[in-house]
């Protein structure tokens, strides 16, 4: 029971990150179309800060929390799938820092990626989603 437990809670977690690693970008293309000291940057700036404040970072830590303890109540450790999965995951925790610098940046005036770059990292958090689920419902190894 605890497995499962631990398992929808994980889940869950996942989902409210993932949402706020797909939002996060956007966010931040509407922000750059904004004009410079403007009300709706400073709006924009705002809600960059409560969805990593109140979404993101309590999710992140949530899910490597439950993520390791479903690694040691189930053995995953010693599987080859939950390597490519811990790697993606690793991954993501840096694209999800990296994002928080960025929103940091923009918030002090500058704007070094353009909408296209943003919406090309916007990509990002799909494809190793998609490799994650791979390995955790497939185990091809």
């Amino acid at each position: 029971m605890t497995y499962l437990w631990l398992k929808a809670g994980h889940t869950i977690f996942v989902i409210f990150w993932m949402a706020g690693l797909f939002m996060l970008p956007r966010f931040f293309v509407y922000h750059q179309e904004a004009v410079s000291g403007s009300s709706e940057e400073a709006a924009w700036i705002d809600r960059e800060r409560k969805l990593l404040k109140i979404i993101m970072w309590p999710s992140l830590v949530v899910v490597w929390v439950l993520g390791l303890a479903l690694a040691m109540v189930t053995g995953a450790f010693a599987q080859g799938w939950f390597h490519v999965k811990l790697a993606m995951v690793l991954g993501l925790s840096a694209y999800h820092l990296w994002l928080a610098h960025y929103a940091g940046v923009l918030a002090g005036g500058e704007r070094r990626l353009s909408g296209k770059q943003l919406r090309l990292a916007n990509e990002v958090p799909g494809i190793a989603a998609a490799v994650i689920v791979i390995m955790v419902i497939v185990k091809p190894f």
